[in-house]
């Protein structure tokens, strides 16, 4: 098979050894290349300016990169690369974020050899790939998706709209020629529903329940 046939693959990981052992895992396998391995965020980003790279094993933690932020800087300067993410992070949240970052797929470090190049195929396919414990992961439901949505009022839901947008229990007042005893009385009710302590943690949780 010719050299520009191949596909070039890079590895990025701040652990020499999962470097060495990716790289004997994938420098036996016809139709990969192994472009280069970097310690570091900013070494891959400057190889990748002037090389070519078609798939990239990117761990999430690095010394000098979060690898979500890496993973989006990959995809706007080279869009056609895929970024696989392989990490011990096994976070839900994690997955999901790399997901939305651009990621082609996501793998635990604990994933088989087999798993790997399944996942690579796949994901050099057009596909989003997992290894099968993320996807084990995925398929079940976070906190907030278990939790029952509270049941809001017309007014609870007006005054919470009208938290997110900044205003104070005195523009709401003025705003709904309410009290601001009653604002206050609403305001506790829809902490209390939404089980938080504060208005900042009420905003993220609407917003994560797809009410604002």
């Amino acid at each position: 098979m010719l050299e520009n046939d191949k596909i070039t693959l890079a590895i990025v990981d701040d652990h020499p050894v999962v470097i060495e052992g990716l790289q004997k895992l994938l420098e036996n396998k016809e139709v990969i290349r192994i472009a280069g391995s970097f310690t570091s965020g900013n070494g891959f980003l400057g190889f990748l300016r002037s090389n070519r790279v078609d798939i990239v094993l990117l761990d999430i933690t690095l010394p000098d990169a979060n690898g979500l932020d890496l993973c989006k800087e990959i995809k706007q300067l080279s869009p056609s690369t895929c970024v696989l993410a392989l990490s011990n992070h096994s976070e839900r949240s994690i997955i999901m974020q790399m997901l939305q970052n651009g990621a082609s797929g996501y793998l635990l470090k604990n994933a088989s050899g087999e798993e790997l190049m399944n996942c690579i195929n796949e994901a050099l396919s057009g596909q989003v790939t997992f290894s099968r414990e993320v996807k084990e992961i995925i398929a079940r439901p976070g906190v907030s998706e278990l939790k029952q949505l509270p049941q809001l009022t017309r007014r609870e839901k007006e005054i919470l709209h009208l938290i997110s947008d900044g205003k104070t229990t005195a523009g709401i007042a003025e705003e709904l020629s309410l009290s601001p005893l009653t604002v206050e009385t609403h305001r506790r009710n829809l902490l209390q529903k939404f089980e938080v302590k504060n208005v900042a943690a009420l905003i993220k949780m609407a917003a994560q329940q797809g009410l604002l």
